[in-house]
């Protein structure tokens, strides 16, 4: 069928998992253990004011917290380096991207962790992507599905 018989052709098909044009919240700081508490404080933060249920609030907080002590962590053995987090809410799910310009997501054996992070992320998150964005730097992408009840819980 021609473009012009299909007023959508060649246009991308809308994903609410995509981040949002322009996200609600950014915010970048030096990747250090002391900034992992700041991002999860302005992570309540932004849950009030986009008035996030506290029970998907409490989720999105601890994923974010394993992903930015990932950055920590694991990114820039050799140093210092940035630790970036945006967020954008698009039709009741809430996109968190953690990025990070290190070394990228690779197995370390000196690893002061057990490794449970990554396995915590995607059990919390409704999906999780890892990966490198645009501009050559580790992503974590987490995506929390805020317009469903808690298990157990009927929706109101």
């Amino acid at each position: 069928m021609p473009a012009d018989e299909n007023p959508g052709a060649g246009m991308p098909r809308y994903d609410r998992h995509q981040e949002p044009a322009t996200p609600d919240f950014e915010l970048t700081l030096p990747a250090r253990a002391e900034n992992v508490a700041v991002v999860r404080h302005a992570f309540g933060g932004l849950g009030d004011a986009l008035d996030v249920p506290d029970h998907a609030l409490a989720d999105v907080k601890l994923a974010v917290t394993e992903a930015c002590t990932n950055v920590v962590v694991h990114a820039y053995p050799d140093g210092d380096g940035p630790m970036s987090v945006s967020a954008g809410l698009t039709d009741g799910a809430l996109t968190v991207i953690v990025s990070d310009e290190g070394r990228g997501i690779l197995p370390r054996p000196d690893s002061p962790g057990l490794g449970l992070g990554l396995p915590l992320i995607a059990t919390l998150a409704s999906s999780l992507e890892l990966g490198t964005n645009d501009r050559e730097e580790t992503e974590v992408r987490m995506v929390f599905e805020l317009d469903h009840a808690p298990t157990g819980e009927p929706a109101v």
